[in-house]
């Protein structure tokens, strides 16, 4: 189990996101897409998974004019039940990252007693940091943080809404945040509950 007064610096990350096919009246929303990119404070980015996802669901319009997954990207792709030796693999003994979590929690609570965790939310964490922000969607989050340019170097072709075009954005912002904290020597409990009063303390003047 991870403890919250673990050193940072000492810690490893999955960054998870998911892309979903968007709800409907009477159904569950379900993944489409999912990718899961490892960073650590030492050597930044590590090994990624990206893939599409299987399902009998149809995108709805809104979801598909959002990220631009559609039925033929889907045609031959794995269910997520496949993948899941991999996926337990990657976020096994991580920290696991998300930006406003509460779809990748979800998703991930189809499989009981898999026992991921802690969590770090990279928006309450943008949220307690910088708190006079106008916006604090991750796009914005890494535009303002110059953060864009190398994330098009990382994932030519990608773009937002892209699962692992995503999750690395949020490895990269999370990177950002405890490097202009200087947080690594920190405990983890400074990114698990974030707090405004104990940000102010640590931001530089």
């Amino acid at each position: 189990m991870i403890s919250p007064a673990s050193e940072i610096s000492s810690l490893e990350f999955a960054v998870i996101d998911f892309e979903s096919a968007g709800a409907t009246r009477g159904r569950t929303d379900v993944p489409v897409q999912i990718a899961i990119t490892l960073w650590n404070p030492g050597h930044g980015l590590g090994e990624s998974l990206c893939s599409f996802l299987s399902t009998d669901q149809k995108i709805t319009w809104a979801a598909g004019k959002t990220h631009g997954i559609s039925a033929a990207d889907l045609a031959d792709a794995p269910s997520l039940l496949s993948l899941w030796p991999e996926v337990r693999r990657l976020l096994s003994n991580r920290v696991l990252v998300a930006h406003g979590h509460g779809t990748e929690k979800r998703f991930l609570r189809n499989f009981p007693g898999h026992k991921f965790g802690p969590w770090v939310d990279t928006l309450s964490l943008a949220r307690a940091a910088w708190p006079g922000l106008a916006s604090f969607t991750l796009g914005d989050l890494c535009s303002d943080f110059g953060l864009v340019s190398t994330l098009d170097e990382i994932h030519p072709g990608r773009r937002w809404h892209d699962a692992l075009y995503d999750a690395t954005a949020s490895a990269l912002l999370l990177d950002h945040l405890i490097t202009t904290l200087s947080l690594s020597d920190k405990p983890l409990d400074l990114l698990l509950h974030p707090d405004l009063s104990r940000w102010k303390a640590l931001r530089p003047s």
